[in-house]
């Protein structure tokens, strides 16, 4: 999951964004509108963790331009205003969620999570394709009914697969999507390709399909039609 934390108080800004990466999740920061309206419109990000105060505009404006711009990622609004017509305003814009702080950390993880669940797994936390079984609480990924020891970045990759079955990803699309915006920096994408084959090799070792298939010129695609 790739984040992107629209938050001007530094300390807070800081705790999210080191309590999330511990838990495995690629995070971005921003501290005003400018800077988040920046990033919307150069990358692509799975939730928005989004402040309604901030030093240059407000949260509610960035996520109008979210909608105007079409941009597809889930928001969770963060606000220490506990006003109802804040929180109203907010869903009925489009928000997926409301966080009012002070929040837990842990708290702010879950409703992540259900949101990335719901908008791109289907709700669970257990994604079953054909042979491939994934829980996406215990980390643990199954196919044939034989567990699989992938490294963190594997299972997510297959995740990400999964969340855009049929669809061609860019090399540098998994990249940014595993590792962070930094990468759009690097000359080349050589290290995805050791990622997707490892991936391929434990999944075909327990007899797996090899859904994932390449895409010369531009990246991969996991199709669903592969046998």
């Amino acid at each position: 999951m790739k984040i992107l934390i629209v938050e001007d108080h530094p300390e807070l800004a800081q705790n999210i964004f080191q309590f999330l990466s511990k838990e495995g999740i690629v995070c971005e920061l921003c501290a005003t509108a400018q800077q988040a309206e920046d990033r919307l419109l150069g990358f692509e990000y799975d939730c928005i963790v989004l402040d309604i105060m901030l030093p240059d505009g407000n949260g509610l404006d960035i996520l109008r331009f979210i909608k105007r711009n079409k941009i597809q990622s889930c928001v969770l609004i963060i606000s220490a205003k506990n006003s109802l017509d804040d929180k109203i305003t907010g869903l009925e814009i489009g928000a997926d969620d409301y966080l009012t702080k002070p929040f837990h950390l842990s708290e702010l993880l879950a409703r992540l999570r259900a949101l990335y669940r719901r908008n791109h797994l289907g709700g669970d936390n257990v994604v079953t394709f054909n042979e491939i079984t994934i829980n996406t609480t215990t980390y643990e990924v199954q196919v044939n009914q034989q567990t699989l020891d992938l490294t963190k970045k594997e299972f997510d990759l297959l995740v990400y697969f999964l969340a855009n079955k049929n669809r061609v990803i860019t090399r540098q699309s998994i990249a940014e999507h595993l590792w962070g915006d930094y990468t759009d920096t690097l000359s080349n994408f050589d290290f995805v390709y050791q990622h997707v084959k490892n991936l391929r090799k434990k999944i075909s070792h327990f007899g797996g399909n090899d859904y994932i298939s390449t895409v010369y010129g531009l990246g991969y695609k996991f199709d669903t039609n592969a046998k």
